[in-house]
Formats: structure tokens, sequence, C-alpha cells
């Protein structure tokens, strides 16, 4: 692969968990950033040397200034989908290159096949990206590793279980982290026009077993207890949309006895395994530490 000439890459979600970090890997690689927030005051969070220009996506007039001259732009949609179709369109006319970051739906296993409404969503952008003919890249993360800390950190803070429903349902975490070193190279680096990649981690664990391993990071015995759906539905009440905990219930209960999805992916663009979950575990300890007042 070859590097592209060196234009500013324009970063949506830029002081997200996602957009933070491809800003990072970005500035890592000498690739000169031009980071959209909404709020100005957000150039504090981000790295000297990052152009930070104001812009929204559901103004795509905005958009206008921040996209024009820049090489390639990260997009990860983080508003109503009303003016997608105008902000690809704007995009699109000002840049060569997009690369999106999307979700599995395509991916032919039950976790990833119960009704989603981000999903159909993800479907209708990847479509008008399309439309327009601009070269892109569809980055297609998994279940994130990540989603642990706000599943089940809280519960390891405070004592030694976690209540939660179908332990043995099998994902492959991966690590945000290889989302963003994988969406970072496909932005700065040539030949991955029309890419496809669905990320995941190196293994196939069970939620039972993922929930061990952080103990085992811990140094202390865990345990994992089985929660009924309903119970799951109550808890859940008022921290999430109906429909997404629905989903969640769905893939969980078709994943369970049956091995994830787990692809290449991560290596066949970085060149390395993706990091285990064990490995995030450990780097994210901190985040389930008994006592401590919440996660970093």
């Amino acid at each position: 692969m070859t590097r592209i000439p060196a234009q500013p890459v324009l970063v949506t979600g830029a002081t997200g968990r996602i957009g933070r970090a491809v800003v990072d890997r970005l500035l890592d690689a000498g690739v000169p950033v031009r980071a959209l927030t909404r709020r100005p005051e957000a150039a504090a969070t981000l790295p000297p040397g990052v152009e930070v220009v104001t812009g929204d996506l559901p103004a795509p007039a905005s958009l206008d200034e921040a996209a024009r001259g820049a090489g390639a732009v990260f997009l990860l949609w983080t508003a109503p989908p009303t003016t997608a179709e105008a902000v690809v369109e704007r995009l699109a006319a000002r840049t060569r290159r997009v690369v999106l970051l999307s979700s599995p739906h395509r991916t032919p296993h039950p976790f990833f096949r119960q009704p989603n409404p981000m999903a159909a969503f993800h479907a209708e952008l990847e479509r008008l990206v399309a439309a327009t003919g601009v070269e892109s890249t569809v980055i297609r993360p998994g279940m994130f590793a990540s989603n642990a800390v706000a599943w089940w950190a809280p519960s390891l803070r405070a004592g030694d279980a976690v209540r939660w429903p179908y332990g043995a349902a099998e994902t492959a975490p991966v690590d945000d982290r290889d989302v963003a070193d994988v969406a970072a190279r496909t932005l700065y680096e040539d030949g991955h026009a029309g890419g496809d990649y669905v990320l995941t981690g190196a293994e196939s664990l069970t939620q039972t077993a993922q929930v061990e391993v952080i103990g085992e990071v811990l140094g202390r015995p865990v345990r994992f207890e089985e929660m009924t759906p309903q119970e799951f539905r109550r808890q859940s009440r008022g921290q999430a949309p109906g429909p997404v905990i629905e989903m969640l219930l769905a893939a969980w209960n078709a994943a369970v006895g049956r091995p994830a999805h787990v692809s290449s992916a991560v290596s066949d663009v970085l060149g390395v395994p993706p990091r285990s979950f064990r490995r995030w575990a450990a780097d994210h300890a901190a985040a389930f530490a008994r006592g401590a007042a919440s996660a970093p």
C-alpha cells in the first residue's frame, strides 16, 4: 500500500470515543487533521496541531468550508437521519474519499440479523455514499469490547457478581483501538477504495467467559448470575430506547450456543492480529476496580 499525499483529513465525531482515537492515530502517522465540532470550546480536548472547525450534521451548509480541500472524510453519524442525503452530497462534492463507520448488518450471522433501526439507517447511508460515486470504504465494527464498561463495571465496582441475560451468548468483542487503527489506515493509505471491513476480535467468547476474564485480570473471583429478559427490560427502562433493548435481547438469544462471527479484517488491514479481550480488560482494569467512583 502507498500513502496518499497529505491533505487534511476531516474527522466527524472528533471528540467522541472512536473519533478522538482516529484523530490520535492520524496525528501519529503525520497526517494533518481537521476536526469537526459543534462547540468551539471542544477544541480544548483535542491535541495541539488539530485544526478545529465548527459545523454540525443537522446543518449541512455548515460543512462546506470544513470539507473544502480535505483529502478524505471520516464519517461517523451522530445526528438524526433527516439531513443524511444533503450531508453526503456536500461531502462528496468537496473530497475524494469517504470512510464510513457503519455496522455489520450484511453479515450472515444471526447475531447481526435482528431488526435494528440503526442498521436500517446505516444501510441507507451506505446507499447514499455509493450513489455519489465518491471513493469510499465501509468500516463495520461488531460488538465493542468497551460495552463491558457500561454494562458490567457498575456491578463489579460495587461487588463480585454481574447479573445479566444470556450468559451463554457468544460474541467476538473488538477493541476500540483496533477500529480506530483500521479507520485511520484507510484514510491515509491507498488501496482501500471499495473496501468493506467487518471488524471483530480474534475469538468467540460467551458473555460469562468475558466476565470471568475481567475477574482474572482484577485478581478476584467474579460471578455471572443469569438474569431473565424481563428483568433486563425492567432494569434498562429509561436507560436505553425500547427498540435497542429488544434488539440486544434478540441478538443475544440468537447467539446462544453458536460461535460468534470472527473476521480477519483487522489483520488484513494492519498486518497484526487484533487485540485480545484479555488485553483490553487488562488495559481498562481501573474501570472495574472495586470502589472506583466511575469509569475513566
